[in-house]
């Protein structure tokens, strides 16, 4: 039995704040935000950017990222994403040798 893998995600709202998130389906999550069908906060604000994408086995696991991601100042967020930028640049030039 296959698990469904549950996604985190950091978007960058068109008025410059961030949203944090979780679902099981990021593509049609993007389309709820974007038509105004998703979360409160986001209604209103797109287009959205996203920067910031990590996996979980479990809804319980994301949940639980989900809350510590939003405990972080903004300052802290972009450091989340700066360091999953850096990891992945990392990981594309090694491949590469």
């Amino acid at each position: 039995m296959d698990e469904i893998a549950y996604t985190v995600y950091i978007l960058k709202c068109n008025d410059n704040t961030l949203y944090t998130g979780y679902t099981n389906d990021l593509e049609q999550r993007l389309k709820m935000h974007e038509s105004g069908k998703g979360a409160k906060y986001t209604r209103g604000r797109g287009p959205f950017q996203v920067l910031f994408v990590e996996k979980y086995p479990s809804k319980e696991k994301a949940m639980q990222r989900e809350y510590e991601i939003k405990q972080l100042t903004r300052k802290g967020k972009f450091q989340l994403i700066r360091d999953q930028l850096k990891e992945v640049m990392q990981h594309a030039d090694t491949k590469e040798l």
